[in-house]
């Protein structure tokens, strides 16, 4: 092997600059000439590929984002652009890829492993439920800066006697929600994976008035069947009978940009090193991953086939902890 190439794709996610420095610094050691694609499948596609050596990835360990870019590409998803790929890949001499991202990143590399390309994916998402791995690179970050937004939103609710409700990043896993809300101490938390009754929740947090708290906090994942937009209509259509304002905060891609946490920062860098060392023992079609406390090496069919549930003991405990 020697010419190695990463890319990003999928939504970007902190501790993906420290992953994309970890690949190419550690390829670099194993006497490998590195690459890098921009704008992920796109990228590749359009052949955007670009030479990267040890002070080219220097600097941007504490920067969130990608350096590389990252953008949707529909003509990767056929069979047609999957060749294609694999052609410019050889074309320009690539003789592995490192693929830096969640499910639909690594159902690309497990497409071109399928083709018979050495390809080692890295697990890198702010949702946390990419099989594999039980936590991914991004998920600290995202957390912290929703963290931050409940502990400050809570300072206003207490003040005016109010129920707020912010909604976090989750499209199909609840899992920062969840987690937001234990450790923010939320009145309710809304996930996607458990149905939710808005008058159930309007009569909780009545309760929590009753009770004598100052506020009530709900925390909602985007993907909820009941968000933040559908929770309001609901509130506002009951207004006069509930008694009450639900105000809102919808954090979007704030969660995204921040700068990655210490935790991202290291988590990233020992799963970008641990999947260079993967291609330099022969392995391939694997996902980089961290499970007990760990690097491990899962193969991308699993990853693609898996479902990674989320632990509902905790939502019990959140409910335990809210009385």
């Amino acid at each position: 092997m020697k010419k190695v190439a990463v890319l990003t794709s999928g939504g970007d996610a902190p501790g993906m600059n420290a992953a994309i420095r970890a690949v190419v610094r550690c390829g670099i050691a194993e006497g490998w000439d590195m690459y890098g694609i921009k704008l992920g499948y796109a990228g590749l596609l359009n052949s955007n590929i670009i030479p990267m050596g040890r002070r080219d990835v220097a600097g941007i360990l504490q920067h969130g984002g990608t350096v590389l870019g990252s953008a949707r590409c529909l003509d990767f998803k056929t069979d047609a652009g999957q060749r294609d790929a694999i052609r410019v890949l050889n074309q320009n001499g690539i003789d592995a890829l490192c693929v830096i991202g969640g499910n639909g990143s690594q159902a690309g590399a497990y497409a071109l492993h399928r083709l018979g390309f050495p390809v080692v994916g890295i697990a890198s998402t702010i949702d946390n439920d990419l099989y594999g791995s039980d936590i991914t690179i991004g998920v600290d970050t995202a957390m912290n800066i929703a963290l931050e937004a409940v502990d400050r939103l809570k300072v206003t609710a207490s003040s005016h006697q109010r129920a707020f409700l912010i909604e976090v990043m989750g499209r199909d896993c609840g899992y920062l929600a969840l987690m937001t809300g234990i450790a923010g101490g939320a009145e309710a938390i809304v996930i996607p994976e458990v149905e939710t009754d808005p008058e159930e929740l309007a009569q909780k947090l009545i309760k929590s008035y009753e009770k004598g708290k100052a506020h009530a906090l709900v925390v909602v994942a985007e993907g909820a069947k009941y968000n933040a937009e559908a929770l309001i209509k609901y509130f506002t259509d009951h207004h006069e009978r509930l008694g009450f304002d639900l105000r809102v905060t919808i954090l979007g891609h704030t969660q995204r940009g921040g700068t990655p946490s210490a935790f991202d920062r290291i988590l990233a860098t020992r799963l970008g090193a641990g999947a260079i060392q993967a291609l330099a023992n022969g392995k391939k079609g694997i996902l980089s991953g961290w499970e007990n406390s760990k690097v491990v090496h899962t193969p991308l069919e699993e990853v693609v086939n898996g479902k990674k549930p989320l632990d509902m003991e905790l939502l019990r405990l959140s409910g335990i902890l809210d009385q």
